[in-house]
């Protein structure tokens, strides 16, 4: 199925034809500022005319090929952004394993550059939240249904042993949260950014407690509302189509998993005033999201085709911009990045049973794109380019939190 989400990948940005010419001295000299920029990485590299740069790290994990000149020196101008751009269009093909490749490739490339401020310091006001979630998160509830678990978890799960199923893992992600803000029958919970309802649903189903739980996405709030009439929880869950600004009231605990990234830096300061104002005196909260150890932006290429306007901030900025302001002490951090590299492996080779399916439902370039997403996320979880924390936090004079950090 065609849609206004495929508006950005409808027009190829680069053609998939080979060249039929001998490569010059120009497009060799191109293809040596490349291999310098990952010199010890594993991989070789080929031109359309098989002129070949070798791995000189050892023996490679794979073959990176240029199918056209316009592929090989947009790398030049622009690495970050034309990786994806080429790989997706079909300019550039990757052979051998995808996910051993990008590591190759994230290892020797070491830390990112960090790019100026203002690239990365933009609001996400309300009307702009809700078209960058409506691009990523309203592909389709079938869409994301061929490949996720049963709960619809689209956030990194939490494995008890490596031979955890994913639809286990995602259980045991849910039940640890709950844990981890020791919730108690009867008491009051507000969910910022909740997806397609699976944690509020669990949250009231098997602690007792009361949900308030909003999104954005209308399709996702759809679904979750339909799931609770059908579970009967109904009464115990409300499920509200409205921006993270706009909570009112007073709650025992505030969980987000998965939202914090969709904030923006510039943003953080209001949504630590909203947790403030949301909790109660003994009240405490969790915030689950995708993070890195310094500050900086996200790839240029996932903003542009996957993630608008996403953001993953560094442990300091969450700490000084959401919670200092307000006093909040940090409880306890844990960072899951391993699985969340588990997690999308289980994502990966769903997706891949599905990719006919997802081809039906939309094109092959969309199916490219999406396999590139996923295993440049599984490597950067692998490699530590990316890190899942869970960070509790309570007020810093309340003595009312978890003993441990599971309770």
């Amino acid at each position: 199925m065609k849609s206004e989400h495929l508006h950005a990948f409808s027009a190829p940005t680069f053609s998939s034809r080979t060249v039929p010419l001998a490569s010059t001295p120009p497009d060799r000299w191109a293809l040596a500022r490349i291999r310098h920029m990952v010199a010890n990485a594993r991989v070789r590299f080929l031109l359309w005319d098989g002129f070949e740069s070798p791995s000189t790290a050892g023996a490679p994990v794979g073959t990176i090929v240029f199918r056209n000149r316009r592929a090989l020196f947009s790398w030049v101008w622009d690495p970050d952004l034309n990786f994806g751009e080429t790989y997706m269009f079909g300019a550039v093909d990757l052979r051998g394993d995808l996910v051993a490749v990008l590591n190759e490739i994230y290892r020797a490339l070491g830390p990112a550059k960090p790019r100026p401020w203002w690239l990365w310091q933009r609001s996400n006001d309300v009307r702009a939240a809700k078209e960058n979630v409506h691009r990523h998160y309203d592909l389709g509830n079938e869409f994301y249904g061929l490949w996720l678990d049963r709960e619809m978890a689209y956030t990194c799960a939490y494995f008890p042993t490596p031979a955890s199923t994913l639809e286990e893992a995602q259980v045991a992600k849910m039940d640890r949260v709950c844990r981890k803000l020791a919730l108690k029958p009867g008491e009051r919970v507000i969910e910022a950014g909740c997806g397609w309802g699976g944690l509020a649903l669990f949250m009231a189903r098997q602690y007792g407690v009361t949900v308030r739980a909003v999104n954005v996405s209308s399709e996702q709030i759809a679904y979750a509302r339909h799931r609770a009439r059908a579970e009967g929880l109904a009464d115990r869950v409300e499920f509200v189509e409205d921006d993270y600004r706009n909570v009112r009231g007073r709650y025992d605990a505030f969980v987000s998993v998965g939202m914090l990234e969709h904030v923006g830096v510039a943003d953080f300061h209001a949504l630590g005033a909203v947790i403030d104002r949301s909790l109660t005196d003994r009240g405490r909260g969790l915030l689950h999201f995708i993070g890195r150890n310094r500050p900086g932006p996200l790839n240029p290429w996932i903003r542009k085709r996957i993630f608008p306007g996403a953001y993953p901030p560094a442990l300091s900025e969450v700490f000084d911009r959401v919670l200092a302001p307000w006093d909040f002490s940090v409880i306890d951090v844990e960072n899951l990045r391993l699985h969340y590299a588990a997690t999308l492996r289980h994502w990966r080779r769903r997706f891949d049973m599905a990719a006919g399916d997802v081809a039906a439902m939309f094109d092959k370039t969309f199916v490219r794109a999406w396999r590139l997403y996923l295993a440049g996320s599984q490597a950067a979880f692998i490699t530590g380019s990316m890190q899942l924390f869970q960070v509790v936090f309570a007020r810093g004079s309340t003595n009312a939190i978890p003993w441990t950090r599971c309770g």
